[in-house]
């Protein structure tokens, strides 16, 4: 079970106990992502997830480094739209020493003009390895088009917008955004009161500053195709999903299990094991504060795509028609249920699970509890859902390779 301590200044300090392990994950949460960004400082959020290992007013980059390898630390960090996330992971015997230099990264770190341009190639090569992956990028121009605005810029950012970005306005964004109520540090394994002490002293020091709220999002059916030399053509079908914090999450997961994800699921089983059309093919979820989005991705050959997009939307058409039979609530119930206990056992999941949930909702349920929410789904919460979310109206496509004109998708779709 967690425990939560809230700092005078808003800073959360949420821990967990781990018995029988000897190592500790600690993670630095920030509720400051892309869609933070303001005109003119697209790829902010994530340049700074790179800065922060450029350098502190104490040690250099490749100080840095050697310090965490010199005791089998490990430290990297991740941006999205909606956060940042600092973390490490350290025998518990060299913990405080890994708090200490996440925390040094954290609130010392130089931003350096020098770096800061060197890095900015080092992104542009990130922007263009994602622009490589044809999978990445389908998926990427949907989110960008469902979501107009600040939710739907690429979390990397563009060339033209990194070019305007320097070392004193990445630090202005930082101190604008990195707000002491929107930070979470998120501790889990072998750790004593003292580890908290330290860490509660540190994160004391953040000024506690006026609260502001983003601009809120919302979704936009959308068509959107790109051309490309690839030797299949990449799709993603989209509907509006569920906020992060809708109770009906937990059928909503269901629902994506027994239609896209895993070696039974209905797509699965249908476009690639029946009928052979693709390699890969799956659904996915993404959740908003006040938004979401369930998609299906692929990869198909250009001359079998509209059988395989008819067979997409023939599962989708049974699903919204009959729902999903008992057997299959019951095995996706099982598999969801078994990888939160699996994970149970993984300081940095834990440090995820505790760090992400009391960001987005102020508190983490027990495994247990979760499960009970899961075990009181039935088969009609998924049939209304997918009655309720899957409607023509709300679909989106997204594709990429060597693609048709969007007529003739728009066409394939209306004759289903």
């Amino acid at each position: 079970m967690y425990e939560l301590i809230t700092l005078p200044n808003g800073v959360r300090i949420v821990t967990e106990h781990m018995d029988a392990v000897r190592s500790a994950a600690m993670g630095i949460w920030v509720a400051a992502g892309s869609r933070c960004e303001k005109r003119g400082e697209g790829g902010s959020a994530h340049f700074i997830e790179h800065m922060l290992f450029k350098g502190t007013t104490k040690h250099t980059a490749n100080a840095l480094a050697q310090e965490m390898d010199a005791f089998g630390g490990q430290c990297n960090a991740f941006t999205s739209r909606n956060s940042t996330c600092f973390y490490a992971r350290s025998p518990d015997t060299h913990l405080q020493k890994s708090a200490d230099i996440l925390s040094e990264m954290f609130f010392d770190s130089l931003f350096d003009e020098a770096d800061v341009r060197q890095e900015r190639g080092v992104i542009l090569e990130e922007i263009g390895m994602y622009r490589d992956s044809p999978e990445d990028m389908v998926t990427e121009q949907l989110i960008t088009r469902c979501f107009p605005g600040s939710l739907g810029r690429p979390v990397l950012g563009t060339a033209k917008s990194l070019a305007l970005l320097t070392g004193e306005s990445l630090k202005a964004f930082q101190q604008r955004e990195y707000r002491s109520d929107r930070v979470v540090v998120s501790l889990a394994g072998s750790f004593t009161d003292a580890h908290i002490a330290s860490i509660a002293e540190r994160f004391s020091a953040l000024e506690k500053k006026k609260k502001t709220r983003w601009k809120k999002a919302e979704y936009t059916s959308c068509f959107v195709l790109k051309k490309k030399a690839t030797e299949q053509n990449q799709f993603c079908l989209s509907w509006e999903g569920l906020s992060s914090a809708d109770e009906r999450r937990y059928a909503w997961q269901l629902l994506s299990t027994i239609f896209g994800e895993g070696l039974s699921s209905r797509l699965f089983q249908t476009v690639r094991e029946k009928y052979g059309l693709c390699y890969n093919i799956g659904s996915f979820t993404a959740s908003f504060d006040e938004t979401g989005l369930f998609g299906i991705s692929t990869g198909v050959n250009r001359d079998t795509e509209k059988r395989a997009i008819s067979l997409i939307m023939d599962e989708v058409h049974k699903l919204t028609e009959a729902g999903v039979t008992q057997q299959e609530l019951d095995r996706a119930r099982e598999l969801i249920k078994a990888n939160l206990l699996m994970a149970q056992e993984s300081t940095s999941s834990r440090m995820n699970r505790n760090g992400g949930g009391i960001m987005q909702l102020g508190s983490v349920r027990s495994v247990d509890e979760v499960a009970e929410r899961y075990d009181a789904v039935t088969r009609e919460n998924i049939l209304s859902l997918a009655r309720e979310l899957m409607v023509p109206e709300k679909l989106s496509l997204s594709a990429v390779g060597r693609i048709a004109a969007e007529e003739e998708y728009r066409a394939i779709l209306k004759t289903i």
